[in-house]
């Protein structure tokens, strides 16, 4: 006999990722769309709204209407001003969560951890569910074990509002559990504008290019004497490759308590 379906609520499901992710979730054999959340389209049937036939689900304007609808998973692709108060309000309903919303610091996440751990169930947070970001990753804490020194780049479209991303924030905040990053002149002794040596996050000195042309993109640089190496990452403007990482995420929330975070956690474990 086959497991029930997990039932998923998408918030943000008009948005570039949120729309992509509400057509994945419609078309998996393990999955039902409970629930759709967007100010904009309520009222109208989600199907419609993304583009296919309509689904018979009419999108809500908010979490409250949602969860009347009964969900295993908030899926949240929204704007950092508001996803922190719907994760924990998901969390407190006991409703599993997987944060694709950037923007949220490392007190934020200690926050979500203990709700989710106080609530027995999981939460999956990720700057970027792309697999191939995820392994850029991976390679990048490896890196981090044998070259102390580096700094991130990371590149955006103009209109992005965090700086740094999501992505490369989280990845600074994992490399700093793995090794200290050094730096010849401390940030506090530069001559002249401090701001050009970037913002600091977790020891990582941080640059971010936000300009037209760019989607998304970072590049993690590490030096040592004599030699460098760069690993880089860049997406194309769609938001397909974010999906098949969100599904899989969705499925590990069901199995986990507490929080993980990083699509290269998922993939590679801790």
């Amino acid at each position: 006999m086959s497991s029930s379906p997990i039932k998923i609520c998408v918030a943000g499901c008009t948005g570039w990722t949120g729309s992509a992710v509400t057509r994945g979730v419609l078309a998996a054999n393990d999955m039902r769309l409970t629930g759709a959340i967007a100010r904009k389209a309520a009222g109208e049937d989600v199907g419609s709204v993304v583009g296919l036939n309509p689904a018979g689900l009419k999108v809500v304007a908010t979490f409250e209407e949602a969860i009347g609808q009964h969900c295993d998973v908030l899926i949240d692709y929204t704007k950092p001003d508001s996803v922190k108060a719907r994760v924990l309000h998901a969390l407190n309903n006991k409703i599993r969560v997987v944060v694709g919303t950037s923007g949220l610091t490392a007190n934020d996440y200690k926050e979500i951890d203990e709700a989710a751990r106080k609530n027995n169930v999981g939460v999956v947070a990720a700057g970027n569910f792309s697999i191939t970001a995820a392994v850029a990753k991976q390679c990048a804490l490896l890196a981090a074990r044998h070259a102390p020194s580096w700094e991130i780049i990371d590149y955006a479209e103009p209109h992005k509002p965090d700086a740094p991303s999501g992505t490369t924030r989280e990845l600074a905040e994992r490399m700093a559990e793995i090794s200290k990053n050094h730096l010849d002149v401390p940030i506090e002794k530069i001559l002249g504008q401090k701001e050009a040596r970037g913002g600091t996050v977790a020891g990582t000195q941080m640059h971010s290019v936000r300009l037209p042309g760019y989607k998304f993109g970072f590049e993690v640089l590490f030096g040592l004497p004599d030699e460098r190496i760069t690993i880089k990452h860049d997406s194309s403007p769609s938001a397909e490759p974010y999906v098949a990482g969100t599904l899989l995420a969705a499925r590990k929330a069901m199995t986990i308590t507490g929080l993980v975070r990083g699509m290269d956690t998922i993939l590679f474990g801790d």
